[in-house]
């Protein structure tokens, strides 16, 4: 093959795209959001639902794959907060999903570009489990997205996926459609009404924002144990779990799982600052 003709073959290989799927509304995402030092899109995505939407520079620059910064990034949104997060992912050689839910290890599925299962029915099982879906109809609909199936390609596999999603209150903004690469999906965004922007503004500026939420009494969303008696042991915890996760994602140069890292450090952070500044009565 000439080196025209493989320039060509790349050019009509399907690019790289994500979403990031939280349960939990918009106003409760933002601020995790902006530690991941991403610029992304926020769109509220059904009653208790939102999706953001990257850019994608991660691994459109030949970096990391798709898939491990979307796992790194899904674990990242979900440490300390009360909500999973769900990660979808494709590229041109197969496609997939990654749950991420507090400190509970991530679990995902699977499918090659042509639609063939390459995950464990037990991970479908656990998936449907931590989000609370029907045990007997949407298990049914997720079983049958493990079995061959030569007429459902892996976009179609993704598409499966997320009908079963709308029964849990999920509904999509239009445009934003599995397989998409990620220019496609941030100008489907873009369109939709009462979109955000969620950019990294600093350390501290995140760090005082955080603080002000945790005034304001908005606990829930970022720091559920903030204020009780194990607050002090549970923030030392997130410190001593961050930092050897960044050192390994690090040297890896595994740009999600150091993210990941960082976050823990954040939130262990802010727990120990918290409990400096307010000191009870």
């Amino acid at each position: 093959m000439s080196t025209e003709q493989s320039r060509t073959a790349r050019q009509a290989r399907p690019a790289p795209g994500a979403l990031l799927l939280c349960r939990a509304e918009p106003e409760s995402v933002a601020p995790a959001a902006r530690l991941l030092r991403e610029d992304m899109l926020l769109a509220s995505a059904g009653g208790e639902w939102s999706v953001l939407v990257p850019e994608g520079r991660p691994w459109l620059g030949g970096g990391e794959p798709v898939d491990r910064v979307l796992t790194g990034w899904a674990s990242a949104l979900a440490v300390g907060a009360p909500w999973p997060v769900l990660a979808l992912w494709w590229d041109a050689d197969r496609a997939g999903y990654a749950l991420a839910s507090g400190f509970r290890r991530p679990v995902g599925y699977v499918w090659l570009a042509n639609g063939t299962p390459a995950g464990e029915d037990e991970a479908m099982r656990t998936f449907a489990g931590r989000l609370g879906l029907d045990p007997v109809l949407d298990m049914q609909s997720l079983e049958t997205l493990t079995r061959p199936d030569s007429a459902a390609d892996a976009r179609a596999r993704m598409r499966g996926l997320i009908a079963v999603l709308t029964r849990a209150g999920l509904s999509l903004p239009v445009g934003l459609l599995p397989g998409e690469d990620a220019d496609s999906l941030q100008e489907a965004a873009r369109d939709q009404p009462h979109i955000r922007l969620v950019s990294w503004s600093g350390r501290l500026h995140a760090l005082r924002a955080e603080l002000d939420a945790v005034e304001g009494r908005h606990l829930g969303p970022w720091l559920p144990w903030a204020g009780g008696p194990r607050s002090p042991a549970l923030a030392l915890a997130q410190v001593a779990a961050g930092l050897p996760l960044t050192v390994w994602g690090l040297r890896r140069r595994s740009g999600g799982w150091a993210v990941a890292g960082a976050v823990l450090l954040a939130h262990g952070a802010l727990g120990l600052a918290y409990g400096l500044t307010h000191v009870p009565d």
